[in-house]
């Protein structure tokens, strides 16, 4: 991979990429950042509750990353948005915990007034290293 910026769009993303403009990843060379997911379905519906929204994201970061070329092991950091961050941390960390359940990257977690629809409950971003966890 060159130092040159790759734009990774998994399949079914096209339309989000065409109409909101923006990237779901980017690589350069060994570095991957992937875009704030939100808790969607493969057909754009929120899951009813924050550990459904929280799986469908972290599934979503999973296969942006595998056409990206990396895996879960390789995030290095993980920034969440919540719009009840006190309120649903217990069960956000369930579904993360099950997702990364040792080795576990840097994280950041904020509370936010409200995300891209009423329905969102928490939005997550990444950044991996192509190899770093092996």
């Amino acid at each position: 991979m060159t130092g040159k910026q790759q734009r990774v769009v998994p399949e079914g993303t096209q339309a989000i990429y065409d109409h909101y403009h923006f990237a779901p990843a980017i690589r350069v060379g060994d570095m991957i950042w992937i875009s704030g997911q939100v808790g969607i379905d493969e057909n754009f519906v929120a899951g009813e509750d924050m550990e459904q929204q929280a799986r469908f994201a972290f599934e979503a970061i999973r296969k942006t990353l595998a056409v990206a070329g990396a895996g879960l092991k390789d995030v290095v950091e993980l920034m969440t948005f919540h719009t009840d961050l006190r309120g649903e941390m217990e069960d956000f960390t369930k579904i993360k915990d099950a997702f990364f359940p040792k080795d576990f990257p840097c994280w950041t977690a904020l509370g936010v007034s409200q995300l891209a629809a009423p329905e969102y409950k928490v939005e997550i971003r990444v950044v991996a290293v192509v190899g770093s966890g092996a």
